[in-house]
């Protein structure tokens, strides 16, 4: 790799500001805000707005579409076409 061209990979926490979730990982994100962690070290923290802690598809709130219904809705709106 090249020198002095890439970002700097630090360690920065990300909070999740649904879901109350926190995790300490390395990133290229920075933020002037700081938070102070489990490990008693002081690191950046960037907050999302939703995260796997808060996300309908993880948390098993997602709702299923009904297809069947719309597409029978459809045909008795506008008829069903005969190929």
């Amino acid at each position: 790799m090249k020198p002095d061209i890439h970002p700097d990979y630090l360690p920065v926490v990300f909070r999740d500001r649904a879901g109350g979730l926190a995790f300490l990982t390395r990133s290229t994100m920075t933020s002037e805000t700081t938070i102070k962690w489990e490990d008693g070290n002081t690191y950046p923290v960037v907050d999302v707005e939703i995260s796997s802690a808060s996300h309908p598809f993880y948390t098993g709130t997602q709702r299923v579409l009904d297809t069947a219904g719309r597409v029978e809705r459809f045909e008795r709106r506008y008829g069903r076409r005969d190929r």
